[in-house]
């Protein structure tokens, strides 16, 4: 029986994705990329509206598909991406809620590793580490691009974490001190356990959205949609860098 089509991504064939694929969580923030920053583009997904989209940037084929929200859900599309569309790399792009007084709203974090307790690495890969980090070689390419582009950007360990709703007094300070936890958000440690099991390259770039150190700051959706500019250019220019 065929690979592909998937049960979640509809392109019947390989060539209809590139090798390097850029991941908001939102699918329309995926066709507002490719609407604002790709040529010759075509759409390659729409199932259950997770729209999946290639053009070029620069002369050079870059794919761009939501991810929706979660690990259950990154989980998928991006095992599905690199184990039956060859894909190689994976940038994912999205915001993220300071954990740390010295980020401000709209700074960039690039994820150096993501610390969770969560069991989908082990239930899904049998990877029992709670930290996993990301790709050096692509880590290295963003901060080379960063500074040749003069984009300010942060660098340390998020967490990653399913739920975003609480009625638990939960106090996480000792482990997000000893891992060094400067941000939190809800996809990077599916996809990075998922690029580690199948031994393929994936990067996080965050945009600080919300704040405890700064209340009353926090973006809008429609704010959270358009105002990434930086980080977009930062992941295109690292994503064309990156083609081997």
């Amino acid at each position: 029986m065929p690979n592909i089509p998937t049960p979640h991504i509809e392109a019947s064939s390989k060539d209809e994705i590139a090798s390097v694929v850029l991941m908001p969580g939102d699918p329309l923030r995926a066709k507002k990329i490719a609407e604002g920053y790709l040529e010759d583009v075509k759409q390659f997904n729409h199932v259950r509206g997770m729209l999946g989209f290639t053009g070029t940037y620069k002369g050079k084929r870059v794919s761009v598909m939501g991810s929706g929200m979660g690990f259950g859900s990154i989980g998928i599309y991006s095992y599905e991406l690199y184990r039956f569309y060859d894909v190689a790399t994976i940038i994912r792009i999205g915001s993220c809620g300071a954990l740390h007084p010295e980020l401000d709203i709209m700074d960039i974090v690039l994820v150096d590793g993501s610390f969770s307790t969560e069991t989908f690495a082990r239930d899904a890969h049998g990877i029992a580490d709670t930290l996993i980090q990301g790709s050096p070689r692509i880590s290295e390419i963003v901060r080379q691009v960063a500074a040749e582009k003069g984009i300010s950007l942060h660098e340390g360990n998020v967490v990653s974490d399913n739920v975003f709703y609480t009625t638990a007094d939960t106090d996480w300070s000792a482990p997000y001190a000893e891992n060094k936890v400067i941000a939190s958000e809800m996809e990077s440690f599916a996809l990075f356990a998922n690029a580690r099991a199948v031994r393929k390259e994936a990067a996080c770039l965050l945009t600080v959205s919300d704040s405890s150190f700064h209340k009353g700051e926090e973006l809008s959706a429609q704010a959270r949609q358009n105002a990434f500019g930086d980080m977009m250019l930062l992941a295109l220019e690292t994503a064309i860098a990156s083609m081997k």
